[in-house]
């Protein structure tokens, strides 16, 4: 019964080490994707000259990572 309760979860640990090989999650890889297109796209319209349109978020990013307050232009 000692040996029991953790043979049981090195057991359990293998059949989801199993599992997580034979079935990658294919999420991560439309995400990755996604953003590529994404980043593709900013740098079309960076080449065009729009990038004033994406100011407000560039903004609201910077101000959510350093907690100061966007200067007023």
């Amino acid at each position: 019964m000692i040996i029991g309760g953790p043979s049981a979860v090195i057991v359990a640990s293998f059949i989801t080490l199993y599992l997580a090989i034979t079935h990658p999650d294919p999420a991560i890889d439309d995400y990755y994707r996604k953003g590529i297109e994404i980043n593709k796209t900013l740098d079309a319209q960076a080449q065009d000259g729009q990038t004033d349109a994406m100011a407000p978020a560039i903004q609201a990013r910077n101000h959510a990572q350093t907690g100061l307050k966007p200067a007023e232009q």
